[in-house]
């Protein structure tokens, strides 16, 4: 599913990450832990496209990213890949529905169908009845399911989670997490998050651990 090679990153002299290689399989659920500016945040964003590695390939599906042009790089970002974050980033002045249709109307699949299936998941997710509801009308752990939604609006291959239950507490950080797992189950959904909750990586997969911009045994 995502293969990525030799990955590079610095930022103003200071190197990054220092020639990271990982494999993650379709359907696979894989944690990155490590402490703060071992390089597991930079790691997240260049494998899901939001930035790009000073050198090293990636592939996801079978698609080389660097041999993408910039459109077609955001083209494939919105088909392929979904985000959630530690803090949601929904849209306040939109309804939950809204916000988790946003990626299909920017990927121009018919309205009808991207309503329909944003409907399906906020009921999928319990929040069928908090659809119409503003952000700030929700709870934190319904803002992140909403988010989550989102993510899943246009059936991407992978889902990048960075830090997903950091702002949340413990009840809703365990409920999201078996949320993911659910996910896997109906879906064969892959996951790649980045986290400090010792909890959800104990439950991964598998747990990769970073230190000084290299992931070690």
């Amino acid at each position: 599913m995502l293969t990525a090679r030799n990955i590079h990153k610095s930022f103003t002299g200071l190197q990054v990450l220092k020639g990271v290689d990982i494999d993650i399989a379709a359907g696979e659920i894989v944690s990155i832990v490590g402490p703060s500016g071992s390089g597991k945040s930079t790691l997240l964003h260049i494998l899901g496209t939001l930035d790009v590695p000073d050198t090293g390939n990636i592939s996801i599906d079978n698609t080389l990213l660097q041999t993408l042009t910039s459109r077609q790089l955001a083209a494939f970002r919105n088909k392929h890949i979904g985000f959630v974050f530690q803090f949601h980033h929904l849209l306040p002045e939109f309804s939950a529905i809204e916000n988790v249709c946003i990626p299909g109307w920017i990927a121009g699949t018919n309205k009808t169908q991207v309503a329909a299936r944003a409907a399906s998941l906020l009921e999928l997710l319990g929040l069928q009845d908090r659809k119409e509801n503003k952000p700030q009308q929700l709870s934190g752990g319904e803002q992140q399911r909403v988010a989550v939604a989102r993510a899943l609006i246009n059936q991407p291959k992978i889902i990048f989670a960075d830090e997903p239950t950091g702002n949340l507490d413990s009840a809703n950080a365990r409920d999201l997490h078996q949320l993911f797992f659910n996910l896997r189950q109906q879906f064969n959904q892959t996951f790649l998050i980045v986290t400090h909750n010792e909890e959800l990586a104990g439950m991964s997969d598998r747990t990769l651990h970073m230190k000084d911009g290299k992931i070690v045994l």
